[in-house]
């Protein structure tokens, strides 16, 4: 078994997990507005962008971590990712590539070392999720990728993977994807490959949006939420990513709303890890980073349903590999 299978393996034994969307669109989007989560017409319609994000304007009261990880302990999560950066650019790290980052904002504080801390203490395997899709920095489908821009995103990667320990997978989006960002053809996937082995040789890199082959991801990914299911026969190594409200970042109208209910999340759970696919289910904090009550609820509910296949010892039949020229993206 290759170092990959094993920490592929290791990965799908976690089966259930969390994905935190906590970033500028927190602060930009929750309450009413004709954007829900980031300005995809923007990217993919090629239109000028309308909500540029003034950093002075990220001002959190709380960020409240601990109860973020203890509601992911709750029902039964084993690995989390947070939106380090989303597709709009806001870094929530004292990044030193660009200003448009915390170190800048009316709250300074380091979300990613907060939420590093609070979930690693209460034993959950925590993983970052970084954009390759930048609008700020102008890394986009409708602009031509420069080798500056592939050093930009080498130098936050670079920054993430040394600054905190050991991270178990980086978590990327936006790069060869349906909704945008640069091709393979223009930043392989062999490439930020390489750099993230060779600074974490056991770090997952996990691409969302790549469900076909592990020619672009360390493990195939299904966004589930952007109507990516997994269909016929299939073995792993998988991961598929939901969420109980209507978008992944707050909404001001989550409050008074129902979520989707936890037998709805168990029960997609429960097909998926028949095929070795992890689950994970989101978690978005509010413009203050606190979590509603009635998310926290059906959090703690899904724990108490919530059942897992014995662990995988050896990788089964069907599992996907790597083959030789994949690496080439």
């Amino acid at each position: 078994m290759t170092n990959l299978e094993q920490n592929q393996m290791h990965f799908i034994n976690l089966r259930f997990g969390t994905f935190i969307h906590f970033n500028s669109a927190s602060v930009q989007f929750h309450a009413t507005s004709d954007v829900e989560d980031w300005e995809f017409f923007c990217e993919n319609g090629g239109h000028p962008r309308k909500y540029p994000f003034n950093e002075k304007d990220f001002a959190p009261q709380v960020i409240d971590t601990d109860t973020w990880a203890a509601m992911a302990k709750a029902a039964g999560c084993r690995f989390a990712a947070l939106t380090t950066k989303h597709h709009e650019g806001f870094c929530l790290w004292h990044t030193d590539a660009t200003e448009h980052s915390v170190k800048n904002a009316t709250v300074t504080t380091d979300v990613v070392a907060k939420y590093l801390e609070s979930f690693r203490k209460v034993g959950i395997e925590a993983g970052l999720y970084f954009s390759i899709l930048d609008l700020t920095e102008g890394i986009s489908l409708n602009k031509p990728f420069t080798e500056e821009n592939a050093l930009f995103i080498e130098r936050q990667v670079r920054e993430l993977l040394t600054r905190y320990g050991e991270i178990p997978f980086l978590m990327v989006d936006g790069w060869n994807s349906p909704w945008g960002g640069p091709s393979f053809k223009d930043f392989p996937f062999s490439r930020l490959d390489k750099l993230v082995k060779s600074l974490q040789p056991n770090c997952l890199l996990l691409n969302i949006g790549w469900p076909h082959s592990l020619a672009g991801t360390d493990v195939a990914f299904y966004e589930n939420a952007a109507g990516q299911e997994l269909t016929g026969d299939f073995s792993g190594p998988g991961v598929s990513c939901n969420k109980l409200t209507d978008a992944w970042f707050h909404r001001d109208e989550d409050r008074k709303k129902p979520t989707k209910t936890a037998d709805w999340a168990v029960e997609k759970a429960h097909a998926y890890f028949q095929k070795n696919v992890n689950f994970m289910l989101n978690i978005s904090p509010d413009e203050n980073g606190c979590v509603d009550q009635n998310l926290i609820d059906t959090f703690e509910e899904i724990g108490k349903k919530i059942e897992f296949p014995a662990p995988l010892e050896t990788l089964p039949d069907g599992w996907l590999k790597r083959e030789m020229g994949d690496q080439n993206g």
